[in-house]
């Protein structure tokens, strides 16, 4: 017997723990491949030069992985965005090599090399050298041991990077796009359809609330098997994930008052289970909303969330100029489209990769105050995610409410 054959049965899979936005429903992809000495669902790449490389093993979890290399276990995307060859955010496999890190050459300098000479920030350091100043460590009683403790504590305030955001927000918000646009899959039927039998009596055939004319539900979720209108020949094949889009209204720009495009809502995600040459079992295996036959899906691309470290907003006292406003970026739809806005509320800007806005990118809320008086900063909000023409964002911070239309601007 081949060592394959004797490690096939005792392949053992390892889910993320991902935080409560994981899908409990997920199923494992359905094609393996044998990788050197393990199975895995993954094109293995070449680790980078350079990298720290961690062999996954039995019980791993994206979570743990972070709480043990970056010391806290909400990074886990960071991780997830240094191996981008593993697909699916929800599996692992023992075996599978992951950047956790970047290799560091070690250092001869010890606390006593630190120079903590007079300087107007106090927070540069480095190892002082024969030709340099001299300065060395000096006594806490000569102001060096405080000038020390104030950069720690200024380190420990800016604190490590933190998600500006949720899968939640990336997955369930959408996207505004064009007018009319087209999607590659439709939802074109579901088990629920089979469960509405007509009941055939000496009168005839009875419709009406026993079946028939009735469905069995009016929406679906996670878990439920949908019929899709495209098969092997059009790519699919067991294991892909779809993302469900329901089309909404047009959006309409808060400034120019002309229609700016359509929003396009997530409903949910979708995993195809089998495959005929024009038709797919697949089933729900998340819902943001009830999902209905119909529904139009696209090949779903996992986006680690983005990171950031929070800093100081910008003073209240220093707004930038109202003429500088005047054409600035605006805040052009929230999801939902929710009117009153707050901290922790998603929206999406009329800017988009075309005009360089990315992911972990931070900008500043305006209002436009009454004529003769300064703009009114009103919170930050950070990137998400871009499209072309437009982005999603979510506020992390807001001082007053805030309202659709309101101008911001990159920090």
């Amino acid at each position: 017997m081949s060592r394959k054959t004797l490690l096939l049965p005792i392949v053992s899979l390892v889910l993320l723990a991902v935080g409560a936005s994981a899908d409990p429903g997920d199923r494992p992809p359905a094609q393996l491949r044998y990788a050197g000495d393990h199975w895995t669902a993954w094109e293995l790449p070449a680790p980078a030069e350079g990298s720290q490389i961690y062999t996954v093993v039995p019980g791993d979890t994206l979570w743990s992985l972070a709480n043990k290399f970056l010391g806290n276990p909400y990074l886990w995307p960071q991780i997830w965005e240094q191996n981008q060859y593993v697909r699916d955010a929800h599996w692992i496999y023992p075996g599978d090599p992951l950047i956790v890190g970047t290799k560091v050459a070690e250092s001869t300098s010890t606390l006593e090399d630190v120079d903590l000479g007079a300087g107007s920030g106090g927070g540069d350091t480095g190892a002082s050298s024969a030709e340099g100043s001299g300065a060395k460590s000096t006594s806490a009683g000569e102001g060096g041991g405080e000038r020390l403790a104030n950069i720690l504590d200024a380190d420990a305030a800016a604190g490590a990077p933190r998600p500006f955001g949720s899968e939640t927000d990336l997955y369930c918000s959408g996207f505004v796009g064009e007018l009319s646009q087209s999607f590659p899959y439709t939802i074109v039927g579901s088990e629920a359809d089979g469960l509405n039998p007509t009941m055939n009596t000496r009168l005839g055939s009875v419709a009406g609330n026993f079946g028939g004319e009735l469905p069995e539900r009016f929406g679906l979720a996670t878990g439920d098997i949908v019929y899709l209108n495209a098969g092997a020949g059009s790519g699919l094949e067991p294991g892909t994930v779809l993302i469900a889009v329901e089309e909404d209204e047009p959006v309409v720009h808060p400034i120019t008052r002309e229609t700016y495009g359509r929003l396009y809502r997530y409903a949910g995600r979708v995993r195809v289970l089998t495959v005929q040459d024009e038709m797919s079992i697949a089933e729900i295996v998340q819902s943001c909303e009830s999902i209905s036959v119909g529904t139009h899906l696209k090949l779903f691309e996992p986006q680690p969330v983005p990171l950031g470290r929070k800093t100081a907003p910008r003073p209240p006292n220093l707004p930038s100029s109202r003429e500088h406003l005047e054409n600035a970026p605006v805040i052009l739809v929230a999801k939902d489209r929710q009117v009153a806005l707050g901290q922790d509320n998603v929206v999406f800007i009329d800017r988009g990769s075309v005009d360089n806005v990315a992911p972990g990118d931070v900008f500043t809320i305006y209002r436009i105050n009454k004529p003769g008086l300064p703009p009114v900063i009103l919170g930050e909000l950070a990137i998400l995610w871009a499209e072309q023409h437009s982005a999603l964002a979510r506020i992390i911070e807001s001082r007053f409410t805030i309202l659709v239309g309101d101008r911001i601007e990159l920090k």
